[in-house]
């Protein structure tokens, strides 16, 4: 074979390789192209053997072909490079072998792989972007990729993990042998094509060591080497969230199983504490009657933090500014928040959310910005099922105290039965015992008139009850009477309560009672919070009663329990009823006193009224507060006005009791006054 052969055959072959070929001599001009170098550069041989490749491409020499080819002929090795073609908006990838002759270059289009290569890398920076863990498997199971996220989760480098089998993966974040397995499994089924895609909750530790839990997604994909990508998001929060919530309702089963209110809060700021970790935390309702909201409830940590929990006037701190607007507020840097109830507070963040009508619940920590929304969304859920046994409770105590409050009636009327029917026997048993004693002395009586006619004699007879003036005998069938109405009409009833002063109330009272003549003594003035009428009423029967007991004046000593008083005024109050009188500080005996109602261990504080009038005997002091059948202590007289001042007085959550003075009388006492005060 010839030279010329061996030539014409190799020409041949070159033109068959799919890759562009050409070849420069050591002026760097061509002297060969293949067809797929023509094609490429769409020039023909014709045009270009012969010529300088950086005159035909002027282009070229802002690229890097100079460079290169220069390189490859000055130090004769080969080299390989990618450049852009701008006029052809083409990849290239040029491979340059030299000799003494020139230099034989390969041109490769990788337009399309480069593309490949740019949206992959666009790819990977968003995979490297996303907080999700993201890895990639290759035909082995081998990892071929992990992005930044998985790499810092797992405390790993990602090229000491790149190339091994994933269960290298799997080892580092600690999973069981169980899960690891489902792991495996699923692999298989996404390598068959049993399915499109698996998801899996695996536990597993961070790089802290910390448990955490994890939704593993995994698909199959066909990029190169990877076979299967899986993403890895971190649900610890999610299901702790949701266990949380499980929780809240089991802890609104407790809720609803309580009916006293302070219970209710106390399960509440446990709650939280427990469920939340939210250790410095306290629930405010609001007191009705004084206006402010008390703290009923807080958590050991507030309580060793500060040593109790204020108390809250009207537009006093946050607090009351969220219960008066209701809605829930987060405030994260108590530093930069105005009106604070305590600029020197250690609390730096908290949130405070409105329970309804009822009061507050806040959480407060040492540290700022320490809460979330999810913590706000938490604590609200908890403080609305709060709010919701707080409204049964009410519920179910308004019906509890309607029953009582029929039951009371009921009593009431059977109290009111038997007065009259015992006040009724004794006037018929007083006509009877007459009419029986006389019966020997009627037969000369006119049938019509009752008199003995003129021809038998001069006396006349008289109604047995004359005794009595008619006067008396209708003033005490008045005071039945009155009694009767204000026992048997709902006495345990009050209205709005409004700040009343004592000593203008006594005044009042007096003059509304049937007291002719009596001085009245108050050794403190003071103001309380009560019904102005129901009160009144109260104070109106206690000075009925004294003026039943009494034969002529009477005077009544007012006096205040549980407090230090300022010493005794000595003011007499009335409608001139004469001069008042020094009288004794009135301790009252503790051998016969009795009491009934709603007192408590804070429940000293109080009033009370002595009288002179005849007392009431001990062994009757049950009786007058709790109407019963006659028992022979000799008090039918005594009416229903000291039952009717007892039910009034609990009406207001107070107590009463009555005990006899020192010196004689009977001394009646008000317990549980709490908003009692000295002025």
């Amino acid at each position: 074979m010839t030279e010329n052969d061996s030539r014409s055959i190799s020409t041949s072959v070159i033109d068959r390789v799919e890759d562009a070929f050409f070849a420069l001599d050591t002026d760097w001009r061509f002297t060969y192209l293949n067809d797929a170098a023509q094609a490429l550069l769409e020039r023909s041989r014709e045009d270009l053997i012969g010529r300088v490749m950086w005159d035909e491409f002027p282009e070229t020499v802002e690229t890097q072909f100079p460079d290169g080819f220069y390189h490859a002929m000055d130090e004769q090795v080969s080299v390989s490079f990618e450049v852009y073609h701008m006029p052809l908006d083409t990849w290239l990838e040029a491979q340059a072998y030299p000799s003494e002759s020139g230099l034989s270059v390969y041109m490769r289009d990788v337009t399309d792989r480069k593309d490949r290569e740019t949206k992959l890398a666009q790819h990977g920076a968003v995979v490297e972007a996303i907080k999700d863990g993201v890895f990639t498997l290759d035909r082995n199971n081998r990892i071929a990729s992990i992005n930044r996220a998985l790499e810092r989760g797992l405390g790993v480098d990602r090229e000491e993990v790149v190339g091994k089998h994933v269960e290298t993966i799997l080892e580092q974040a600690e999973i069981d042998t169980d899960h690891a397995v489902d792991i495996g499994q699923a692999i298989n089924e996404l390598d068959v094509g049993n399915t499109t895609h698996r998801e899996l909750e695996i536990p597993f530790s961070d790089a802290t060591g910390t448990d955490r839990v994890g939704n593993v997604r995994m698909v199959p994909v066909d990029d190169g080497d990877a076979k299967l990508a899986g993403v890895v998001r971190d649900i610890t929060e999610q299901r702790e969230y949701e266990r949380i919530v499980t929780s809240l309702h089991e802890v609104t089963r407790w809720l609803l199983q309580s009916d006293d209110p302070e219970e209710i809060c106390a399960i509440a700021v446990h709650a939280g504490s427990d469920l939340l970790d939210l250790p410095i935390s306290g629930v405010w309702l609001l007191d009705d009657e004084h206006g402010y909201l008390d703290p009923v409830a807080g958590t050991a940590g507030a309580h060793d933090e500060f040593g109790g929990l204020p108390r809250f006037g009207q537009g006093e701190g946050l607090v009351w500014n969220v219960f008066e607007a209701g809605e829930a507020e987060l405030y994260d840097d108590l530093k930069e928040v105005e009106g604070i109830y305590n600029p020197e507070t250690p609390i730096r963040s908290e949130i405070i959310v409105p329970i309804g009508t009822h009061g507050v619940l806040m959480t407060g920590s040492l540290e700022p910005q320490r809460f979330g929304e999810s913590d706000l969304d938490l604590l609200s859920t908890l403080v609305e099922n709060t709010r919701a046994a707080l409204d049964r409770a009410d519920r179910e105590r308004v019906l509890r105290e309607r029953t009582e409050r029929l039951e009371r009636q009921t009593e009431r009327l059977e109290a009111v039965a038997t007065v009259l029917s015992e006040d009724l026997d004794r006037e018929l048993a007083a006509v009877a015992d007459a009419l029986e004693n006389r019966g020997g002395e009627t037969d000369g009586l006119d049938s019509d008139t009752g008199s003995e006619s003129e021809s038998e004699g001069e006396w006349e007879w008289e109604f047995p009850l004359a005794e009595d003036t008619v006067e008396e005998t209708l003033d005490r069938a008045e005071r039945l009477v009155d009694e009767i109405q204000e026992f048997a009409r709902n006495a345990t009833t009050v209205g709005t309560r409004t700040r009343i002063d004592l000593e203008a109330a006594i005044e009042a009272a007096v003059e509304a009672s049937r007291i002719e003549s009596a001085n009245v003594v108050v050794e403190q003035s003071a103001v309380l919070r009560a019904d102005p009428d129901r009160f009144g009423n109260m104070l109106e029967t206690i000075f009925n009663d004294a003026d039943a007991r009494s034969t002529g004046d009477v005077t009544v000593q007012v006096g205040l329990i549980g407090l230090e008083v300022s010493g005794t005024s000595g003011a007499s109050v009335g409608t001139g009823f004469g001069a008042g009188v020094t009288t004794s500080s009135g301790t009252r005996s503790g051998t016969d006193s009795n009491s009934i109602g709603n007192a408590n261990a804070d429940s000293s504080r109080g009033f009370y009224l002595l009288d002179d009038a005849s007392e009431i005997p001990p062994s009757a002091h049950d009786r007058v507060l709790d109407p019963t059948p006659d028992d022979g202590d000799g008090i039918d007289d005594l009416g229903l006005g000291l039952a009717v001042a007892r039910a009034i007085a609990e009406a207001h959550d107070w107590s009463v009791s009555i005990s006899n003075g020192e010196n004689g009388g009977t001394r009646f006492e008000v317990h549980g006054v709490t908003t009692l005060e000295p002025t």
